[in-house]
């Protein structure tokens, strides 16, 4: 899976530009393999997640969900989309124009995307609610819809715009060192756990296991930062330090999930790994703050 996941990124890399060090090479339109990519994994993850409601007697709407967390997912990828279109409409093709209009009008574009998608899908949840089941369990149903919107949608667009407005590099440093975490966490944790770090969601996870995952995650931001230049040392420390903890707290939130479902695994999908959700549950919750990490980095504040 990781090979393949690499593949995918830098052949999606190698499409559009990014691939070489000239940024004038870069196409106007980024991401697309990664952006279909996402969309397959986020069908896939809205069915197991309506598959744990239903454990608990919750109906989740999945085809509006599914529909809604595709669109959010594709939050940074549609203003390039859109304002290529609309250079191409009106005859200007330079690429430090497209660049330009880029970078003007895609911050508005997506506050305003977001708000809007998540106000019409609220009130088209409530619709569905309505005409398929009255009044029963709405808060219930409707809740439950939200959250998987909110946790399957939201959260994936913000891998889509780290690779859209940072580059692939940074992207498979944030994804290495998030996984990387895990696997540290569950060797570290095997070989010497004694502590347990969370008895209450996940009665495996211990102390032990987590100082694994730090080392881990430290060692490999160092090697991608000093790879591909994303960043300085010191910066790539700190960077492997935070997502360790922030990959863990990922992994317990799906587990919460699964513990109120009473369901070892959501699903079945994934040999030796349980489903998709089990899979992208910490990269899901720490993609925000990796964006917003590269962003202080590239602005100068961190």
């Amino acid at each position: 899976m990781t090979v393949l996941f690499t593949a995918i990124v830098i052949f999606d890399g190698w499409l559009d530009g990014r691939l070489s060090a000239s940024v004038a090479d870069d196409k106007p339109v980024q991401g697309t393999i990664l952006g279909i990519l996402i969309a397959v994994l986020i069908i896939l993850a809205q069915l197991e997640f309506s598959n744990l409601a239903k454990a608990v007697n919750l109906i989740t709407f999945t085809s509006v969900s599914t529909v809604t967390s595709i669109l959010l997912a594709g939050t940074w990828y549609w203003p390039q989309f859109i304002l290529r279109m609309l250079n191409i409409e009106q005859g200007i093709s330079p690429q430090d124009t497209l660049r330009w209009n880029f970078e003007v009008h895609h911050s508005f574009f997506i506050i305003q995307f977001v708000f809007f998608v998540l106000a019409f899908v609220f009130l088209g949840l409530l619709l569905y609610q309505y005409a398929c089941y009255g009044a029963a369990a709405i808060l219930a149903n409707c809740g439950g819809s939200f959250f998987s919107i909110i946790y399957l949608g939201l959260f994936s667009g913000f891998v889509l715009a780290i690779r859209i407005d940072f580059g692939l590099w940074p992207l498979l440093m944030f994804v290495f060192v998030v996984k990387s975490s895990d696997i540290g966490a569950w060797a570290f944790g095997t070989l010497f756990g004694k502590h347990k770090f969370s008895p209450k969601i996940s009665p495996t996870k211990t102390w032990e296991g987590m100082a694994g995952a730090t080392v881990t995650a430290m060692v490999v931001a160092l090697v991608f930062a000093a790879s591909f230049d994303i960043m300085v040392w010191w910066q790539a420390l700190i960077f492997g330090f935070c997502f360790a903890f922030i990959a863990q707290a990922g992994d317990l939130v799906e587990s919460m999930i699964k513990r109120d479902a009473q369901q070892k695994d959501s699903g079945n999908k994934v040999p030796g790994f349980g489903g998709v959700l089990d899979i992208v549950d910490s990269p899901l919750v720490a993609a925000p703050f990796a964006y917003l990490f590269f962003m202080l980095i590239t602005s100068g504040v961190v």
